[in-house]
């Protein structure tokens, strides 16, 4: 199972409307086929810079790796990430046997 992160910011200039669009639009991601579990999260702790988190699960590195390619994900990340997004850690994870 691979469990794949992205820890974000916004543009500062980005307004409530324009954030509420994002996560409508990222959780669409949850339509491509593969995706398990995704869950738009809000950062709680101050020691974080990062204020919002998307997780989810895939089965297997190459259902992974098929999804990054996506049309869907690829339109996501280059009309919806990118014009929002000023800072970002991506961290994907498996578990230890």
């Amino acid at each position: 199972m691979i469990y794949h992160s992205v820890f974000l910011q916004f543009k500062s200039d980005l307004s409530q409307e324009q954030r509420d669009t994002f996560f409508v639009e990222a959780k669409k991601l949850a339509q491509i086929p593969g995706v398990q579990n995704l869950q738009c999260l809000q950062e709680t702790s101050p020691k974080n810079p990062f204020e919002y988190g998307l997780i989810m699960q895939f089965e297997t590195e190459q259902i992974y790796e098929a999804y990054t390619q996506h049309p869907d994900h690829v339109h996501f990340v280059e009309n919806v990430w990118i014009p929002a997004v000023a800072n970002f850690q991506e961290i994907d994870y498996t578990q230890i046997p």
